[in-house]
This record gives C-alpha cells, sequence and structure tokens, in this order.
C-alpha cells in the first residue's frame, strides 16, 4: 500500500526557492508514495471574524453560508488526518515562518477537529503521522535564539499530535550557501524512509 504524503510548500517564490527544492528531493526519495501537494502561497486565506464565527457555531447549527466559510479549512484538515507523512518546505522570513504558513496553521488547529481540551491539558488528535519540515534561511541559523519559526513550526505540530518530527536544514543561505545546501542534500540522503 502507497504512502500518503502531504506536501506543504510555504515559499513565496515559484523558482530558485531552496525550501522548494528540499521538499522535491524528499518526495524523490519516497518512490511510489501518493503525494497531495498544497502550495500555501497560493490557497490559503486568513482567519477573519466570520471565519471564527463559523468555526464556534456548533457543527450541526451552521448555516449554509458557515459551511462554505469552512470549507477550506474542512479540506485542509482532512489533508492532515489522511497524510501518514507531511513534508513542510519552511523558509524562514524575519526570523519567523511565512505568512501562508501561520494562515495554514490558523485553519488547522481546531479545537474538537485536530486538537482537544482534557483535565490535563490539550491532546492532540492527529496521532500515528510523521512528519518532516525542510528549512532554508538566508542568515538565521536554525536552534538559534533568533530562530522563531522551527522552535514553532515543532510546537503547532505536537500540538495537534505530530510529534515525530524531522527537520532539514538549508540555514545560514548568505554565510555559505554551497556547505549548506550540501549538508542539507546529505541531511536528506540520511533520512529513514518508511518502507
Amino acid at each position: 500500500m502507497a504512502l500518503n504524503i502531504l506536501r506543504l510548500d510555504g515559499s513565496a517564490r515559484k523558482n530558485g526557492s531552496v525550501s522548494r527544492d528540499l521538499t522535491d528531493r524528499i518526495i524523490d526519495r519516497h518512490k511510489g508514495a501518493t503525494i497531495v501537494t498544497r502550495d500555501l502561497a497560493d490557497s490559503i486565506s486568513h482567519v477573519d471574524e466570520d471565519w471564527i464565527g463559523a468555526n464556534f457555531t456548533p457543527a450541526d447549527d451552521r448555516s449554509a453560508a458557515q459551511k462554505q466559510k469552512l470549507a477550506l479549512s474542512d479540506s485542509l484538515v482532512a489533508e492532515l488526518q489522511d497524510a501518514e507523512l507531511v513534508v513542510l518546505g519552511l523558509p524562514i522570513y524575519n526570523f519567523g515562518v511565512p505568512a501562508a504558513v501561520k494562515a495554514w496553521v490558523d485553519m488547522v488547529a481546531r479545537a474538537g477537529v485536530t486538537f482537544e481540551y482534557t483535565a490535563e491539558g490539550p491532546r492532540g488528535l492527529l496521532t500515528g503521522k510523521r512528519a518532516i519540515v525542510a528549512v532554508a534561511s538566508g542568515g538565521t541559523e536554525m536552534g538559534s535564539g533568533y530562530d522563531f519559526a522551527t522552535g514553532y513550526v515543532e510546537h503547532v505540530l505536537g500540538f495537534i499530535g505530530i510529534t515525530d518530527v524531522t527537520f532539514v536544514a538549508a540555514d545560514k543561505l548568505m554565510i555559505d550557501a554551497d556547505a549548506s545546501i550540501n549538508n542539507a542534500h546529505q541531511a536528506i540522503a540520511d533520512l529513514t524512509i518508511a518502507a
């Protein structure tokens, strides 16, 4: 049975994007997988007041307009639910995640759908999945005190239940691009691939 992969591209750049190249390479390692691709730069709207109202209305009580307002979010959640592996291309913009990635997070982090509140605290509902995050940055070193992107993404994925997260980084590209990209390519070659 083919592995179900959800590929998410967060870069605003279509050409010359390092994160998109890294996600290509990760996907290429998974021969025979079923791939669903979501280009976040093209397809994600932002949460607004009507969306919040629809989200907090019980599903059985939602109007047709409210159901339509949540249609994209429902599709994004379904993509996550169906995926066994999530591959996220994550450029770091100004020390954080691109607005498109944050908009995706806002659309998929839904109480009672992808996480729930318990007496012990929140519990993610999308368990049993793995994520590989391909990071690209010009000057931000992954894991440094000024990297506000990777810790956030790892936390959000864990919050919705995806705790098996691997990062592949081509960071500090403005300092030594060749070494950074070579290191990322080697990390991809070393990835453990599910059978």
